[in-house]
């Protein structure tokens, strides 16, 4: 294990912390005024967190990261794993060391960890549907530019499946690009041509003769795009194991288990990282 990635999950910090760097910056700048004005130099503290609702957490290593570049020689002692579940009014983690490093690192922590702590807990309530079905949930890419490892990582944390990260690592072709290329044979034979039979093809479809051609010209993964139940259930008869499916669009907690009863693969929901919903944390610091 490299040291820099965290024991458990293997968040690498040499890709995230330009990210977290930036952020420190921008919220900085120059020095936090009001702390350094009021607050001697020398002056320990310690802080606590603790969780104000229930649900995943996920970001510990990451607000660590924030409070250890303010103050080297902080105490860090957290209570739960990346990952855990904690319910409301539970301690999260105690930290001790400079005064003016807990209060300038505050909020930044707060932001990254309430984030990804809100995603990976809107993502497990999802997977928990999935209990009695193999279906698995899957992010997207919308997520906060900038921010996508992070987020992604959130997902997994919550117990969710990472599609593609990026336009580099799969093949999704949809409605915009099978137009230019007139049609869904034509734009599958035309990617095959420039593509590692390693790298997974996916195709956007939004009805039987399209699941149809998908099929017939060899694709991996079939997405069906914002399809009613029933053809989804056609579909994936239809396609009978010879090529993944993936259920797609406007996908909401309480439509899951329908969706999945269609016997589709996958599920994948914008929401968990689009439309997140902060977990509530509070940190109090003591002198």
């Amino acid at each position: 294990m490299k040291r820099s990635e965290h024991p458990k999950t293997g968040l690498n910090f040499d890709t995230i912390r330009p990210v977290i760097d930036y952020a420190l910056n921008e919220d900085i700048g120059s020095g936090d005024i009001t702390t350094n004005s009021l607050i001697p130099a020398e002056l320990q503290a310690r802080a606590t967190m603790v969780a104000k609702s229930s649900g995943i957490i996920a970001g510990l290593s990451v607000a660590e990261y924030i409070f250890r570049t303010l103050d080297p020689a902080i105490h860090w002692k957290p209570f739960i794993q990346d990952g855990d579940r904690i319910s409301t009014g539970e301690l999260i983690l105690e930290i001790s060391g400079s005064y003016r490093a807990l209060l300038t690192g505050e909020r930044l922590a707060l932001n990254f960890l309430q984030r990804m702590s809100g995603i990976a807990t809107m993502t497990n309530n999802c997977v928990r549907e999935m209990e009695n079905y193999q279906t698995q949930i899957l992010d997207t890419r919308k997520t906060v530019p900038g921010l996508r490892l992070l987020d992604k990582y959130a997902v997994l944390m919550g117990g969710g499946t990472n599609h593609r990260i990026g336009l580099y690592d799969m093949v999704l072709i949809k409605d915009n690009h099978i137009k230019i290329a007139g049609g869904i044979t034509a734009a599958i034979a035309q990617v095959k041509k420039s593509i590692p039979s390693t790298i997974k093809l996916e195709v956007e479809v939004t009805n039987l003769d399209e699941v149809r051609e998908a099929l017939a010209s060899g694709a991996d993964i079939i997405m069906l795009d914002n399809m009613s139940l029933h053809a989804m259930s056609e579909s994936v008869k239809l396609i009978n194991g010879r090529a993944k499916v993936e259920a797609s669009g406007n996908m909401t907690l309480e439509r899951l288990k329908k969706v999945a009863e269609t016997g589709v693969d996958f599920i994948s929901i914008g929401a968990l990282t689009h439309s997140v919903t902060a977990f509530d944390i509070s940190m109090n610091i003591a002198s």
